[in-house]
């Protein structure tokens, strides 16, 4: 249980989405304004609001135990629902809270309690002012009531005091909450490059202006800090991203142009898949990019996984064991086609007569980046022939799989700092939390609430962003690679580019 008193920082306090948030206190201590205050009206369930459905009125005390019935079932599916609620009663009934605490955990919801201690004298002042005074006697027996609340033993994931609140996806609330990393000032400093994933290209104006808009992301990708841009390796849009119909790039074509458009930023593709081309071709792609962008691709490599796509355009598409054998050879023939000479390699699934291509690549060696967070055969494969890796998860999934890789960099006598970790993941970052809700509710699809939405893209805002990306440095992360759902709005590039910054050393 993760219980605080108050957050400190001049900030909001971040809550995991989605979350169950039960207000105990006696009437007149400021719990549906809090509640009205941090939370939009939908996510509020009162029991006075209740009432007034099913009884003649608000405070119809007959309608009580009926409100209270609604109440239960309400809870029970908006949490089934992984909907956050917020509980508007007093509270002060143990065995109700345990009830909402079952429900809660019995749906992985986060359980939230807020404490409201508002003074005896000022309850008793707001209620005199109230057109419908709750009784005095009844008042005072529940700010009695309130006072003998034992709330820290009763398994809340949170117990807080009324305080400002912000709902933010659970990776971020749990970097934010983290070692106490309340403010930039106290969080130690990490440096950490950041990449941008184009994945989609499915814009306005139709197949004209890919070419134009993709162009002018990258140019703004650049300009932003961005240290790298990538795009993904596929035929067919993934389910993941978009439908099937959905226009898809061919990636080295497409890094080619961009190449063109830029000057500076490092290209790649995430990853290359290595069932799609021969591999000596594959080579002279990849060496060609190099070339003619003055040394800046990376070689992204990986064991595909998208087996439509394979099937549509007649490919093999092998089980993982013979995949993988055949990454461990492109891994191995590749610098032998980038290198002097004309050396002949034999793998166990590929053969190459003479290994010879002209012109060498500019960077010597051509950095590779091995996709994948197989803990026991791809981060060896990173490990052994790779200079870096890119894995997926939150800060704790990452911090074993780079465990398991440093064990491989020592199985192998190979100093673990040699191979780069970069992560991918989606973001939605505002400015602020105004800006943050506009672009939600400007993305998100008409049948997705904006909650549901938020979690998905993992929005929140720079503040929010920065103690998440924080803790994957700490993980071991030294490059996070981002893609995000609102590239087409030149807006976006600013909060990035204030993200990044602050990571700059």
């Amino acid at each position: 249980m993760f219980v605080a008193d108050s957050y400190c920082d001049g900030m909001s306090r971040p809550l995991p989405t989605p979350s169950l948030v039960v207000l105990v206190g006696p009437p007149a201590s400021g719990k549906s304004t809090w509640a009205k205050e941090n939370f939009a009206e939908r996510q509020v369930v009162s029991t006075d609001t209740l009432r007034g459905v099913v009884g003649e009125h608000e405070l119809d005390l007959d309608a009580t135990v009926d409100a209270f019935e609604i109440l239960d079932r309400v809870l029970e599916m908006r949490l089934g629902r992984a909907l956050t609620t917020v509980v508007d009663t007093t509270g002060l009934d143990v065995d109700r809270r345990r009830k909402y605490l079952d429900l809660a955990n019995r749906a992985g919801v986060h359980a939230v309690a807020v404490r409201f201690t508002t003074s005896a004298a000022e309850c008793r002042r707001r209620n005199r002012a109230r057109a419908h005074p709750v009784p005095a006697k009844a008042l005072d027996s529940m700010i009695k009531l309130a006072r003998n609340v034992e709330l820290d033993a009763e398994g809340w994931d949170q117990v807080l005091q009324p305080e400002p609140v912000r709902m933010v996806s659970a990776p971020l609330q749990n970097a934010v909450s983290l070692g106490g990393l309340g403010t930039r000032e106290e969080a130690s400093p990490a440096a950490l490059k950041f990449g941008l994933l184009v994945s989609r290209f499915n814009w306005s104006g139709g197949s004209e202006s890919i070419g134009p808009t993709l162009a002018e992301i990258a140019r703004s990708a650049e300009e932003s800090g961005f240290d790298s841009l990538w795009v993904m390796d596929h035929m067919i849009q993934i389910p993941q991203v978009g439908a099937a119909w959905d226009p898809m790039l061919d990636s080295y074509t497409t890094l080619g142009f961009l190449s063109g458009a830029t000057s500076k930023i490092r290209l790649g593709v995430l990853v290359s898949a290595i069932t799609f081309r021969n591999i000596g071709h594959l080579a002279k792609m990849i060496a060609t990019l190099d070339v003619l962008s003055g040394g800046r691709a990376i070689a992204g490599l990986g064991a595909a996984n998208f087996e439509r796509e394979h099937q549509a355009y007649g490919w093999n598409f092998d089980a993982p064991p013979q995949r993988l054998a055949r990454l461990e050879d492109a891994l191995q023939a590749l610098p032998l086609l980038w290198g002097p000479g004309s050396p002949s390699f034999e793998g166990k699934t590929l053969s190459i007569p003479e290994a010879i291509g002209y012109p060498r690549p500019v960077q010597d060696p051509m950095p590779m980046i091995v996709g994948g967070s197989g803990e026991r055969v791809t981060l060896r494969l990173a490990a052994k022939y790779a200079s870096g890796c890119n894995l997926f998860g939150d800060a704790d999934a990452v911090r074993t799989r780079v465990a398991a890789l440093h064990r491989h960099c020592s199985d192998l006598d190979r100093d673990p700092d040699e191979v780069e970790v970069t992560h991918l993941g989606e973001v939605l970052v505002g400015s602020d939390r105004t800006d943050l809700d506009a672009r939600i509710e400007r993305l998100r699809p008409a049948n997705t609430g904006p909650e549901r939405y938020a979690a998905q893209v993992n929005a929140g805002t720079i503040d929010d962003h920065e103690a998440g990306f924080r803790a994957l440095a700490t993980a071991g992360v030294h490059t996070a690679i981002v893609t995000t759902p609102d590239l087409e709005d030149p807006s976006v590039f600013p909060a990035l580019a204030a993200l990044i910054e602050r990571f700059a050393q």
